[in-house]
């Protein structure tokens, strides 16, 4: 019997991902792309890859495979994780994007979308997929066949003026922003998509490099915002913006350098789209600040809570059909983008609220950013469930506080509230904190860390 690779170990929940070529190499690529024209029973996909010196080569690997199913494959080429959304959402066409995100250069991996840029996830296709290429791989599936059409078209217009009609720009005053691409695929579309806007677009690393030799793509991580906080002051900006690798998540640097909290992020793009859609729904994870909700509910709106993860996300928008999705992560869905996540947009949302406006950015989120936070915090731990006992424990017993499990253990009061969850994939446990105080958050974070680390 062939040697079968062990996809368990690149096949995760939501995507596909591995080292580049041990673990993921044009011969899988291309019964990937047959298996998911199998099971999507496509007649057409598009398929697209960011700059990683393997992913055109995976791309057109995986659209060789879905053409052996008969399905005709459209290649994009060079896109961000969005742009392959607006394909896919567009042409109304099963979509898969080559990227490994933030992820070093020796990896690479798949997204994958139905019609309509639905997630593909284990519940909703992976699952199946991944079966199907370990038949293949065996020699005990039906060996592919037949043949579909290959054409080539860009989309990056298409997708600029996409967005660009969903924010009106058109009166906003003149600003100076420095955006840091990460040597990411915001350096390929955020040209397009601010082109001919009132805006003095300084650019941090918008050279291609899938190696990434300034920094990691990864704006959530303080170190890799550094130098775009230091390019703010020193150009006296109005803002910075930070994309990651694939550029389907952006994050916020104010007029003084500091970062925006995506929470705030959520709120402020929560307000605007709640202005056109008065009443309508408005999805937020369960570690965003608390400021999410309120601020929805204070602007008309519904504020619906879910667990991490961005196929909680997106279900729960189709099934609300909200207006708007905010993560802690800096992801950010939009109805009118297929419930789909796009760093881009929101962008667009913060420069059109700063610019209808005279004052600071600083001031803008102000009311959007009440609560002290911890961040995320992991801690590696031998046995999961005996040390969220150990919280849960510590805390069921105080006066005025409920607890839940929507996802992991939320321990909450009128003032404060903590949420310990277990990663998936690693023996870690995560932890989140805030307070309306300062030094509130920090003794909650400081005990509950003390009982995780015991």
């Amino acid at each position: 019997m062939p040697h079968v690779p062990d996809l368990a170990q690149i096949v995760k929940a939501y995507d596909v991902r591995g080292v580049y070529p041990d673990q993921l190499d044009d011969r899988l690529a291309e019964l990937f792309g047959a298996a998911f024209a199998e099971v999507t029973g496509a007649g057409a996909i598009v398929v697209g890859h960011d700059m990683r010196p393997s992913s055109p080569g995976l791309a057109s690997a995986f659209a060789r495979g879905a053409l052996s199913r008969g399905a005709d494959a459209t290649l994009i080429g060079l896109c961000s994780t969005d742009q392959l959304y607006y394909a896919s959402g567009s042409l109304n066409v099963p979509g898969a994007m080559f990227t490994a995100s933030h992820n070093p250069a020796r990896y690479n991996g798949i997204k994958m979308c139905r019609a309509g840029a639905a997630p593909v996830g284990q519940d909703t296709g992976l699952a199946e997929i991944r079966a199907l290429v370990e038949s293949w791989l065996r020699g005990t599936g039906e060996t592919p066949e037949g043949t579909g059409t290959l054409t080539r078209r860009d989309t990056l217009d298409d997708y600029a003026a996409y967005l660009l009609s969903l924010v009106d720009l058109s009166a906003i005053r003149p600003l100076k922003v420095v955006v840091d691409a990460g040597n990411g695929m915001g350096g390929h579309t955020v040209p397009t998509v601010l082109a001919g806007l009132p805006l003095d677009v300084v650019p941090m690393y918008f050279e291609l490099d899938g190696t990434f030799p300034n920094h990691e793509a990864n704006p959530l991580d303080p170190k890799n915002i550094v130098d775009l906080q230091a390019r703010v002051l020193a150009e006296g900006a109005d803002l910075g913006l930070a994309f990651d690798g694939d550029a389907d998540r952006c994050f916020v640097v104010d007029e003084r350098g500091r970062g925006v909290s995506p929470s705030a992020i959520t709120a402020l793009v929560a307000a605007r789209e709640l202005a056109k859609h008065p009443g309508a729904t408005v999805i937020h994870n369960l570690i965003t600040s608390r400021s999410v909700p309120e601020v929805v509910r204070e602007n008309g709106g519904t504020p619906v809570r879910t667990r991490v993860g961005h196929s909680f996300i997106k279900q729960e928008m189709a099934t609300t059909g909200a207006v708007f999705g905010g993560e802690h992560s800096a992801h950010y869905y939009f109805r009118d983008f297929w419930n789909a996540d796009t760093g881009m947009l929101a962008a667009l949302h913060v420069l059109a609220a700063l610019g209808g406006q005279d004052g600071l950015l600083s001031d803008l989120v102000s009311s959007y950013d009440r609560y002290a936070g911890s961040g995320e915090i992991n801690s590696t731990v031998d046995d999961q469930e005996a040390r969220l006992a150990a919280v849960r424990a510590a805390f069921a017993a105080r006066e005025g506080v409920t607890l839940d499990d929507l996802d992991g253990l939320t321990v909450a009061s009128a003032d404060w509230w903590v949420n310990v969850r277990p990663s998936n994939t690693e023996p870690l446990l995560r932890l989140n904190v805030e307070a309306r105080e300062v030094a509130t958050m920090a003794r909650l974070r400081d005990e509950a860390l003390a009982l995780i680390r015991d």
